[in-house]
């Protein structure tokens, strides 16, 4: 009974009229002592406290009220309406219970009340006569438990409201057993509003799959039984067919697994996906037109680069014509002079003649072999080559070529790495780089020689045409004039010069790029007016032991060496052939002759004797000469080569290199310089 001991069916014992804790036998006063609950007795209509036990002592932080009333003890408890409560208790005989019912408790004098909540009752207690005298209160502080269950509520009502106030689409969904097996079908248990919006399905609480998207429900219940087996989320989408709408959807696991509970969030992405379907056929039709506009453009490009080109033929036969036709006619003229000379006896003046018909040749050998320097189809003769040594030896010639108005310095690197070139074409070069500074600085200046190392990486190689590597580098620097971007786009093509007519050919500067180019480098100009202009040529360096050049100069008139021997010619040329015969045996040789490449195997697979073998790089007949000097070699390996090719044959050379006991003369070339390298090959020379 809850007021322990102190009352039987709600009357008081004959001592209660006035009852203190000596008045209570032992184990009742025990119990009231330590009882988790807080307890006390008040008397008469003013409720005066008799009894207080520890936990009510408790609760009104340790105040002395015995003896005092309660609206005299606990004047808190007064203002707050319990007073009036316990004289209803009082008058009635009426019990009163309260469940969680606040009090704002003054614990410690002069600071702020604190609130608690309290579930107690008021008992009333009755004497013999059956008339209330007084009240038994009895209760419990719940504050713990409210302020928790208060917290629990607020929390339940936020994540209601956020629940509700999402944008995304957010339902439970709870698997069963249905007619297709265990988990085969699933139920909408919980669901916000914004999935009616995303789904375009409203009122789906309640509603299972199968009823919903009969069709579609075997595809859904495997995605989302997935989850619920393994527990790992997914992301995905999918097109709700019911609806027409697509979705994009997230869905996990609600733990433990024997809820059988899935989460799913998803929102509507129909009008994105029309957006990237519609900008996919808008890429289509945009690919469509610009392929269509790039072939109009390749089209109108190769339009002009055929003009351009046909621009470039045209200037450059139009300069080749114009040459040739003046040598042309300085050579036939000579000979018409010196046929009707003849043909009239008269022996004077013929030399003169023949000399101004020769120079004429010679002037057009020259003019050819600029031109196939250009198009990197000359005839080198590569060696190794230390290009310091090479300029320094040129200094004073170059020192002449200049003038007294302008001063030449060279500046070297003094470790330069060695290259492999023509050191006769790169002399060429140098000169026509110089001789075309020379003309910029018309009115005196400085010329610069510069040798370097250059290392170009991947990045900076292609700006110069350039492969990446290292370049052994010799500059030309002037203080002329300088050149625009315009002309300076222009001077490494045949023909084209800024030179009053009869002062320049145009093919000083497209030799030098083209001999570059042929040797594996290439030429980089800066130039701006007034600034002057440098010229760099690059050369790829190749460091390696340096020998005399492979074809050494013999003195013109020398008589050095034998004028016997077996010369075979091969030559499809008869004119040639003739010619190079005739002097041959003029100077002693025992000459043979063959046209093509399969006649010429004839003879040497025969048993005559044959010390060298003179012979054409392009012959018909399926074999040129560099085959044919092969299949010589192989059965003849001490035989003495003689290559004559009119402009450069890659065949002919191995590894950018000739064989021992190997020359090469490029045509044109006058009958001396054919001894000389005859007579240079049969003795060794």
């Amino acid at each position: 009974m809850s007021f322990i001991g102190l009352s039987v069916r709600g009357r008081c014992l004959p001592t209660c009229e006035r009852m203190t804790r000596s008045t209570l036998n032992p184990v009742l006063a025990q119990m009231f002592e330590q009882a988790p609950t807080f307890m006390a007795l008040l008397s008469g209509p003013e409720h005066r406290f008799e009894l207080t036990n520890p936990s009510y002592q408790k609760l009104i932080g340790g105040r002395e009220v015995i003896g005092l009333t309660v609206a005299e003890g606990l004047p808190e408890a007064a203002a707050q309406g319990f007073v009036h409560i316990l004289d209803e208790v009082f008058r009635t005989g009426i019990p009163y219970r309260a469940d969680a019912a606040r009090y704002d408790v003054q614990v410690t004098p002069n600071e702020p009340r604190e609130i608690r909540y309290l579930d107690f009752v008021y008992q009333p207690l009755r004497n013999a006569e059956d008339q209330v005298t007084g009240i038994f209160v009895e209760g419990a502080d719940v504050t713990d438990r409210v302020l928790a269950q208060k917290l629990r509520n607020e929390s339940e009502a936020f994540y209601e409201w956020l629940f509700d106030s999402i944008d995304e689409g957010f339902c439970i969904i709870q698997f069963f057993d249905g007619p297709h097996g265990p988990d085969s079908d699933y139920v909408h248990i919980r669901a916000n509003a914004a999935y009616a919006r995303h789904a375009g399905i409203p009122n789906v609480v309640g509603q299972k799959l199968r009823e919903m998207v009969g069709d579609e429900a075997d595809a859904w219940v495997e995605r989302y039984g997935a989850v619920l087996r393994t527990g790992e989320p997914i992301r995905f989408q999918q097109e709700l067919v019911a609806t027409g709408r697509y979705l994009e959807l997230t869905a996990l696991r609600l733990e433990p697994r024997s809820r059988g509970q899935v989460a799913v969030f998803f929102h509507d992405i129909t009008e994105q996906r029309r957006a990237e379907a519609a900008l996919a056929r808008l890429n289509a039709t945009l690919e469509q037109r610009v392929e269509e506009r790039t072939s109009e453009l390749m089209a109108l490009e190769e339009t002009l680069r055929h003009s351009q080109k046909m621009e470039a033929v045209g200037q450059l036969t139009g300069g080749i014509a114009h040459d040739f036709n003046n040598l042309l006619a300085g050579i036939g003229g000579s000979l018409e002079m010196l046929s009707q000379r003849l043909a009239q006896g008269r022996a004077e003046d013929l030399e003169r003649y023949v000399t101004g018909a020769l120079t004429a040749t010679r002037r057009a050998t020259a003019l050819t072999q600029r031109l196939l320097a250009f198009s990197r189809r000359q005839t080198l003769d590569p060696s190794p080559l230390e290009v310091n040594r090479l300029v320094e030896g040129m200094l004073d010639l170059i020192g002449r070529s200049m003038g007294p108005q302008i001063t030449v310095k060279m500046e070297a690197e003094s470790a330069l790495w060695t290259t492999f070139t023509d050191p006769g074409q790169l002399e060429s070069a140098l000169l026509n780089l110089c001789i075309n500074a020379r003309d910029a600085m018309p009115h005196g200046g400085s010329l610069v020689l510069r040798t370097a190392n250059a290392r170009l990486d991947p990045e900076e190689a292609p700006r110069y045409g350039l492969k990446p590597g290292d370049y052994v580098t010799l500059s030309v620097s002037d203080t002329g004039t300088g050149m625009t971007e315009e002309v300076a786009s222009h001077v490494f093509e045949p023909f084209y010069t800024t030179k009053p007519m009869g002062q320049g050919t145009g093919l000083g500067l497209s030799m030098v790029y083209g001999f570059a180019g042929q040797s594996g480098g290439g030429v980089r100009l800066e130039t701006a007016p007034g600034q002057g202009s440098t010229f760099t040529v690059y050369l790829p360096r190749r460091d390696m032991e340096i020998r005399q050049a492979v074809n050494p100069p013999v003195a013109a008139g020398s008589a050095a060496g034998s004028t016997t021997g077996t010369i075979l010619v091969v030559d499809d040329e008869p004119l040639i052939r003739m010619m190079t015969m005739e002097r041959l045996e003029d100077e002693g040789y025992i000459v043979l002759e063959a046209a093509d490449g399969p006649k010429a195997m004839r003879i040497l697979d025969s048993d005559r004797h044959i010390d060298l073998l003179v012979t054409d790089v392009g012959l018909p007949g399926g074999m040129n000469g560099r085959q044919v000097a092969d299949a010589a070699r192989a059965a003849r390996p001490d035989l003495r080569i003689l290559f004559i090719t009119g402009y450069a044959e890659q065949a002919v050379l191995h590894h950018g290199d000739l064989e021992k006991g190997m020359q090469i003369l490029t045509k044109p070339f006058d009958m001396e310089q054919l001894n000389r390298r005859v007579r240079a090959l049969l003795t060794g020379a």
